[in-house]
């Protein structure tokens, strides 16, 4: 039986964040599943909280034999994550690599020697089993590290598209848009010719937006940020927002924004407001504070969460297929992605190397090799 090194994640009741690599044993692929030798898998943002939580990594500990690290917990933390406490959990969204072994179907023995892209939650390990039918399969010439993130942030991009569409809107206002994911959805609403209003935090982000082409750029550090954010909303007519930060008044400034275009040609006394619903979905928590709503956008306004699987989950499979062809064929163009530095097991368990990464800057992306010697 195979051995297959891989990453695990434990927080004990105690308060102790454990990072373990451990030896499994890979099981043998059933009639409709492969094994893929993961190359590349990203260090998502996604991926940074079931993986370290609430830690203190400024006191992160290496065991001596680089096989663990562990960190405190703060105990008054630790009942916002009761329901991980003392469980050993994999980590790892997505990643790609080869196809090494499949089953006897003929779906399966089709993707031999194939560079396949996966979403597992399990992919910090050199080897992954799973059903042929949930891989992405790569156009040749692509190459793992070109697939490594074919799932969480093209996909994303593509579902923010079409949750618009299903939902009646026309536009799109995205917060945190200068990232990874931000860069990739301003590419497919340029190529769709739909309207983004982007909001960034600093000049840098602004600069690297304005290259790729965006047109609507607010600058929330800006003093004209709030006037800035109306007229952009108002030329877009956006009712539609995605919001990766969560906490403070931003969803309340979209909102605002919002009802204040929509109102700006009432007359009379307007009791409700707008009509036209306003829609913010928070999908991400940048900011773990309150959010903040200052209620000044009439009574047609909505605030949910959005979750990518929860989202693919209402397609049909056909839907969905169509839209894995297009991140495959598109993966080096509209969903291209560059990354800082490849790293080891090893070093993605070294304390000052985990700071770097876990700091999620502008510009910065990592990604794990699991088959990489240190």
């Amino acid at each position: 039986m195979t051995i297959s090194k891989q990453l695990f994640t434990l927080i004990s009741t105690d308060g102790q964040l454990e990072i373990s690599l451990k030896d499994i044993d890979l099981p043998t692929p059933k009639s409709h599943e492969v094994i893929v030798r993961i190359e590349a898998a990203p260090i998502n943002p996604s991926d940074m909280w079931p993986m370290f939580g609430p830690a203190n990594l400024e006191e992160a500990e290496l065991s001596a034999d680089k096989k663990s690290f562990t960190a405190p917990v703060h105990p008054s933390i630790l009942p916002r994550i009761k329901s991980r406490l003392d469980q050993v959990l994999p980590i790892g969204n997505e990643g790609a690599g080869t196809v090494v072994a499949a089953g006897d179907s003929e779906a399966a023995q089709a993707l031999m020697g194939k560079t396949v892209a996966i979403l597992t939650g399990a992919t910090y390990a050199q080897y992954c089993c799973v059903p042929a039918q949930t891989c992405i399969v790569h156009n040749q010439g692509t190459s793992a590290i070109d697939a490594a993130s074919s799932f969480v942030n093209p996909l994303t991009a593509l579902g923010m598209v079409e949750t618009m569409r299903m939902e009646g809107h026309t536009a799109l206002v995205h917060t945190a848009a200068a990232s990874s994911l931000g860069q990739m959805l301003n590419k497919v609403c340029l190529d769709q010719d739909i309207s983004l209003v982007n909001i960034v935090r600093n000049q840098q982000q602004v600069d690297i937006l304005k290259e790729i082409g965006a047109q609507y750029i607010c600058d929330s550090s800006n003093e004209n940020f709030k006037a800035d954010l109306y007229k952009a909303i108002d030329e877009t007519g956006a009712t539609l927002a995605f919001d990766a930060i969560g906490g403070g008044e931003i969803v309340s400034d979209i909102l605002t924004a919002m009802e204040q275009s929509g109102c700006k040609d009432a007359v009379g006394f307007n009791t409700y407001g707008s009509e036209s619903n306003k829609q913010v979905y928070i999908y991400g928590g940048l900011d773990f504070s309150p959010t903040t709503l200052n209620r000044s956008y009439g009574m047609t306004w909505g605030i949910g969460g959005w979750l990518l699987m929860r989202f693919l989950g209402k397609l049909k499979p056909q839907q969905v297929g169509q839209l894995q062809k297009q991140v495959a064929d598109e993966i080096k163009t509209t969903f291209a992605s560059s990354f800082t530095e490849e790293l080891s097991f090893e070093q993605a368990m070294t304390p000052e190397i985990i700071l770097q990464y876990n700091a999620k800057k502008t510009g910065e992306k990592y990604l794990i090799n699991p088959n990489k010697s240190e």
